[in-house]
């Protein structure tokens, strides 16, 4: 019909390409929208983590946390939630520790907002070494190293260029001897009990020491000299560099100290008027390797997560977050846009190895320098009480026939070469019927050894057991915690360190269920003592812990009689609790 085709209208041909593009697309465009819903899914809940790790460490786990969260990163459909806390390792470690009851060489006791993560990385592996050392059951079964940062000796770089630096080498004996010998270098160090960098130094400066003819007197004279200049905070131990560039204000400040290459890179990226020079000395001390350790016994599904973390902190990406903090890869070469210290080698040693497993000769060494250093810089009131009873005339055959008296005088005498000054010290001998019906012996009562040392060195070389004694150990217990309770010292650690090889076989003397109950009466939580006890050879220890859990304090035991003087270290190292 002619009518309507009239009627029709015509499609321009521009607005037909139009509609076929918009077709085209819209067909396109869903097709896309439904393959990245196939290819792509959407996770859904959430897959956490705990991470805990140093300050230096936590921006750069913390963006690369944000990456997988923002890329949606899945582990079995659920998104993967991480959350990083910057937390101080020695804070963790004690809390770790806690678990079990058990506490770390000068560390104390974890603060109350401390939580174990599932996954801890300290800034060192030694921390995962000690820690498992107090408690095997806690011990990881692979860490492996994530980041890494040197230990250098930090120096403001007018005194570095007097050495020689950057060019010149110097050397862990040159410095000893500046150290000790010489009055124009102040040194300091952050407190090794807490702190990795510290430890590490303390560690190379000791095995220096070792090497001189007179080995003791040199590692003890290295260690007063380091506590003088001992900081509790890395950030109190940096105050101390100079402030100002003029001669007189660099050599009264601060002059050298033990410090991560990332805590100089941080400390000089502020522009501080006196820059810090990092001395790299060989040979190399134990880096900060920030091993990656998933806490045992945590959930499948954050083991899966703390999996994938690991491989996102494997990657380059990640490695190049870490140059940004001034930290470097686990292989000990930096990322892209690093800034690289002055005099510093591009590349610093191999790999750290993993944490586990752990070299126990290493951690008993760390364990002995750090009871040593306790030792060395606390400060003590102490009464020791050494026992004379006839047992103590038995010959120790590890010790080329020594009696057991003479090997225990022997460790409280190099024990007391240990001591500054500043320590007061009195000495007792117990047995039975030492002094009419008495079972102890007052020999030089407690006092400042500035002016009874020799006394006390002479004292000490004359004792004698009595060869019909008995052990009288409950009665001397209580009247040498009497005794140190009646002169108590705010300003120091107050503790009775007792030697014993027996058990208390004093008939007339006061009964176990007596001694607690009186402890128990006149215990003062605001004026703490601490009871040490060391036992020698087979001696029952379940009535001392009874007695050292009303007082505080602890038991420690050498089942071997030559083994006394690394207990006895031990053992005055507990008095780690600052006094309130």
């Amino acid at each position: 019909m002619p009518g309507r085709h009239r009627n029709v209208r015509r499609i321009h041909p521009v607005t037909s390409a139009i509609a076929a593009v918009f077709a085209v697309a819209l067909v396109v465009s869903g097709a896309f929208l439904i393959y990245r819903q196939v290819s792509d899914p959407a996770c859904s809940g959430q897959a956490p983590l705990t991470v805990a790790a140093p300050a230096e460490l936590a921006p750069a786990l913390q963006e690369t946390a944000s990456a997988l969260t923002a890329e949606k990163a899945e582990v079995d459909g659920a998104c993967i939630a991480v959350q990083v806390t910057a937390a101080d390792p020695a804070d963790v470690a004690a809390a770790v520790a806690a678990l079990r009851g058990l506490s770390l060489t000068g560390v104390g006791q974890p603060s109350g907002s401390t939580q174990v993560p599932d996954v801890w990385i300290p800034d060192s592996a030694t921390w995962l070494s000690r820690v498992s050392a107090a408690a095997p059951n806690t011990a990881v079964q692979e860490a492996p190293s994530i980041a890494r940062s040197p230990i250098v000796i930090a120096m403001p770089e007018p005194a570095a260029t007097g050495l020689g630096w950057p060019s010149a080498k110097l050397t862990w004996p040159a410095l000893l001897q500046q150290m000790t010998a010489g009055t124009k270098l102040h040194v300091g160090i952050v407190e090794p009990t807490r702190d990795s960098a510290g430890l590490s130094g303390l560690l190379a400066m000791a095995s220096a020491a070792s090497t001189s003819p007179n080995a003791q007197a040199a590692t003890t004279g290295a260690l007063r000299t380091l506590a003088a200049g001992r900081s509790v905070l890395r950030q109190d131990l940096l105050a101390k560099f100079p402030r100002a560039n003029d001669p007189a204000a660099i050599a009264s400040a601060l002059g050298a100290a033990p410090l991560s290459e990332q805590a100089v890179i941080a400390y000089n990226a502020a522009k501080p008027p006196v820059p810090l020079a990092g001395l790299y000395l060989e040979p190399a001390p134990i880096a900060l390797d920030y091993p990656y350790a998933v806490m045992p016994g945590i959930e499948p599904a954050r083991q899966a997560t703390a999996t994938r973390l690991l491989e996102a902190l494997q990657s380059p990406a990640f490695r190049d977050r870490l140059a940004k903090v001034g930290l470097r890869g686990p292989d000990g070469g930096f990322g892209t846009g690093a800034t690289t210290p002055r005099g510093a080698p591009d590349v610093m040693g191999a790999p750290a190895p993993s944490a586990s497993p752990t070299a126990a000769t290493t951690t008993a060494a760390v364990e002995r320098l750090l009871s040593t250093w306790v030792a060395v810089t606390l400060p003590a009131r102490m009464l020791a009480v050494i026992d004379v009873s006839g047992s103590m005339l038995q010959q120790v055959a590890t010790a080329g026939g020594a009696t057991r008296a003479q090997v225990t005088l022997e460790a409280a005498r190099r024990g007391l070469g240990l001591f500054d000054d500043s320590w007061a010290v009195g000495l007792w001998t117990f047995s039975t019927e030492l002094v009419g019906s008495k079972d102890y012996k007052q020999l030089m009562p407690i006092g400042p050894l500035a002016a009874n040392r020799t006394k006390m060195l002479s004292t000490l070389a004359a004792i004698q057991p009595k060869p019909t004694g008995d052990t009288g150990l409950y009665d001397t217990i209580l009247a040498a915690y009497q005794t140190v309770q009646k002169d108590w010292d705010p300003g120091r650690v107050n503790s009775v360190v007792l030697m014993t090889d027996g058990d208390n076989d004093d008939k007339n003397g006061i009964s176990e269920t007596a001694l607690l109950a009186k402890l128990k009466e006149i215990a003062d939580p605001a004026r703490p003592i601490q009871v040490v006890i060391l036992t020698i050879g087979e001696v029952s220890t379940d009535p001392l812990n009874k007695i050292t859990k009303v007082t505080g304090g602890g038991v420690f035991s050498a089942k071997d009689p030559a083994k006394i003087g690394e207990i006895f270290l031990k053992a005055i190292s507990l008095r780690s609790t600052q006094p309130s």
